[in-house]
């Protein structure tokens, strides 16, 4: 585009204004009046996001923290929507002390039915139930299966006391879609059962980012009130609507439904990232922004190689374990983009068993992308994980 300048003219006594196009700007010149603020951070090309520092460098800048802030002694509550339990897999499997995995605990039903309380309202009834003794009225909570899940004084101590030994909260938050006890306000964990749904005072709506935010500070300051030193990982789910209650398409009303919590999520981050407890993963933005095929069949479920791959830098940048370092981020990216369609498909079977033949016969092709810089790009990564495995098995057998 050419830089416009205003030149002032007079015709028939009146004085006019025109847009008059320098055509001797550069390109490079374009740019200079510009002023581009204290961070400017710009969106990657598709050759920037091919090494295996690509997510670090565009995804989770700016959200990790300063040092690894859980060891295998640091106590873990991970509940919310259903990618809250791959989170507990993965850490407990690592040997991280996930509370929400001990057999002590699975009375509460943020154990019981973790994965399950997927919007903040239902989150956020947990703690005002444990650390404020809150009633609710009516039968708000039930499980897969319909039955009706009381509010148990036992499980209420039981929540308690793993809310009040817990050092690092990791809440993932799913949905904004809710069902709704009209007379109370009071929301539901999921719709109502069939054989007591009332359509007079059962009701459903879609929660806005106000309310959102509203909670998500709520669940913030009492964790503050009650656990002052805790730190909490807040992440948003990327498994998107099975089904919308809306009168229209379940795509579009999983975008409104996943931008209401992303805002809220972002209001409360911005008011108190800087005191040092809060923070937030950005697994969504990983699965949706940075793979091209993240999905199974379904649609919804997220790749295993996708999820392994994020928590294995999750791992890397949260997580320290001297006994136990983590997994090659350069293997599980690379397994990860394989799968997602974005290299070759016999990589995933390659990083499996650490191929080194498979991947030099790789490099002898004459083209692994129709783009020069990602092709480039492409053979660097490539050439880093060959000569990563061939360390390691020599290391090995020294």
């Amino acid at each position: 585009m050419d830089n416009p300048t205003v030149d002032n003219d007079t015709r028939g006594g009146k004085r006019a204004s025109k847009i008059v196009y320098d055509k001797n700007v550069t390109e490079a010149s374009h740019h200079r009046p510009w002023f581009r603020g204290e961070h400017t951070n710009f969106n990657p090309s598709r050759s920037q996001m091919v090494p295996d520092t690509a997510v670090r460098d565009w995804v989770v800048q700016g959200w990790a923290p300063a040092a690894p802030a859980i060891n295998p002694g640091t106590q873990i509550c991970a509940f919310g929507s259903c990618f809250a339990f791959n989170i507990s897999n993965w850490l407990a499997k690592r040997n991280y002390h996930v509370l929400t995995r001990d057999e002590s605990a699975k009375g509460a039903y943020v154990v019981s039915m973790g994965e399950g309380m997927v919007n903040t309202y239902v989150i956020r009834q947990q703690f005002e139930w444990a650390w404020e003794d809150k009633s609710f009225d009516g039968e708000l909570w039930h499980g897969y299966k319909a039955e009706s899940y009381g509010y148990d004084p036992e499980v209420q101590a039981e929540t308690k006391r793993l809310f009040d030994t817990t050092d690092v909260f990791i809440l993932t938050f799913g949905l904004s879609e809710v069902w709704y006890d009209e007379p109370t306000g009071n929301v539901f964990w999921r719709t109502i059962p069939k054989d007591v749904y009332d359509p007079e005072r059962h009701k459903f709506r879609v929660v806005t980012p106000d309310e959102n935010r509203e909670n998500i500070e709520a669940i913030y300051q009492l964790i503050r009130k009650h656990r002052p030193d805790a730190k909490i990982i807040v992440t948003l789910s990327p498994v998107p609507l099975s089904a919308t209650f809306r009168d229209n398409s379940c795509l579009t009303s999983n975008s409104v439904s996943k931008a209401s919590l992303r805002v809220a999520v972002d209001q409360v981050l911005r008011a108190h990232k800087a005191e040092g407890h809060l923070f937030y993963w950005p697994s969504y933005e990983i699965v949706t922004d940075v793979f091209h095929l993240p999905y199974k069949e379904d649609r919804r479920h997220v790749m295993r190689e996708v999820l392994d791959y994020i928590m294995t830098e999750f791992e890397h940048r949260w997580c320290e374990n001297a006994d136990s370092p983590p997994p090659s981020l350069r293997t599980a990216w690379v397994r990860a983009l394989s799968s997602a369609g974005m290299l070759p498909g016999n990589l995933v079977r390659a990083c499996e068993n650490r191929n080194v033949a498979a991947v030099d016969k790789l490099l002898t092709r004459e083209k692994l992308s129709d783009e020069p810089d990602r092709d480039a790009a492409i053979r660097v990564l490539l050439a880093d994980l060959a000569e990563e495995w061939r360390e390691d098995k020599a290391a090995a057998t020294a």
